[in-house]
């Protein structure tokens, strides 16, 4: 009898055993996915997340840096912000460069992935020569553009002099520096944009281009109607890249224009940098970052929104 109740007891604690492992098995299960993604969601949190909600948070106090005290005063900073003729300019200069450079490079880009997409020697050259620039450090390129858009002994205005053109101040004319900026952005990341729509379209079935051989549709309906709507996803990413990246252009107007001449290329970030770290008005400084990061969202939900539903996914 007692052999049989010590049976019976083992069964029991062993059914028990069973039913906790099951259960701690099955809570992993549901666990592990995000134990697997806790460590990136830290660092995103820690970095991203937390920088945002401190940057509302400086942007309501007057605070030079340097002091320990900080001041609290309210809405202030936004509302001197927009009484400032300064700000609205900075606004303009940037959504200005945003759109010719991301314009520019995106178009550019598909005109040179379409023209180099067939796996000639001559073809992956010229793939490697055009991405070459973006491997290059920003600094780096701005001073090598510094040099060549020099008004007295730069590269571009003795090429220029050779058909009769006169010398243009790239940097210096408040009406060209700008378009000088974007030039050099365009000449950066056109190389990597084309690589990635050249992958997206050596992906696309050929039947597709045979079928609309068959039909006898021209170059431009096959286009239209095909290579774009298969590659829609590819530019719809590079799209949105870009619009973050120029946003948060900084290096090139640091060491070529230092936001001049006369203000014509100040951008939000350059502007942040100012009065963050020059005069030392960190909560003006934290005004216009937020105002950068609602900007940017604005952006890409509205992006998101009209275009999304024209993305054509395989």
């Amino acid at each position: 009898m007692l052999q049989e109740k010590t049976v019976i007891s083992l069964m029991k604690n062993k059914t028990v055993s069973d039913v906790r492992k099951r259960v701690w098995y099955s809570a992993w299960k549901k666990l592990k996915p995000y134990a697997f993604v806790a460590p990136a969601l830290v660092i995103f949190l820690v970095f991203s997340i937390y920088p945002a909600f401190r940057i509302v948070e400086l942007s309501l106090y007057h605070w030079n840096l340097v002091s320990p005290a900080k001041d609290f005063v309210g809405l202030q900073n936004y509302v001197n912000l927009f009484h400032d003729p300064e700000f609205f300019e900075t606004l303009r200069n940037t959504i200005l460069y945003t759109v010719l450079t991301v314009g520019l490079s995106l178009s550019l880009s598909l005109f040179l992935a379409i023209y180099l997409k067939n796996d000639t020697s001559v073809n992956r050259f010229l793939q490697r020569l055009i991405f070459s620039p973006y491997i290059v450090s920003l600094a780096s390129i701005s001073f090598l553009w510094l040099w060549l858009m020099n008004s007295d002994v730069g590269f571009l205005n003795y090429v220029i002099s050779l058909v009769g053109i006169e010398k243009v101040d790239w940097l210096g004319n408040p009406h060209v520096a700008l378009f000088s900026l974007v030039l050099i952005s365009v000449w950066k990341t056109a190389g990597y944009n084309t690589l990635i729509v050249l992958a997206s379209l050596q992906v696309i079935p050929k039947h597709l281009y045979e079928a609309a051989a068959l039909d006898h549709a021209n170059q431009w309906r096959t286009f239209h109607k095909i290579t774009l709507p298969m590659i829609s996803p590819t530019l719809f990413f590079i799209t949105i890249v870009d619009i973050i990246s120029s946003f948060k252009v900084f290096e090139t107007i640091q060491i070529m224009t230092d936001g001049g001449p006369q203000n014509a290329t100040n951008t939000l970030v350059f502007a942040i940098y100012e009065y963050g770290f020059k005069f030392y008005k960190i909560g003006y400084a934290s005004s216009i970052g937020v105002v950068l990061l609602i900007m940017i969202s604005i952006f890409t939900i509205l992006y998101f929104r009209g275009l999304a539903n024209k993305v054509h996914y395989q």
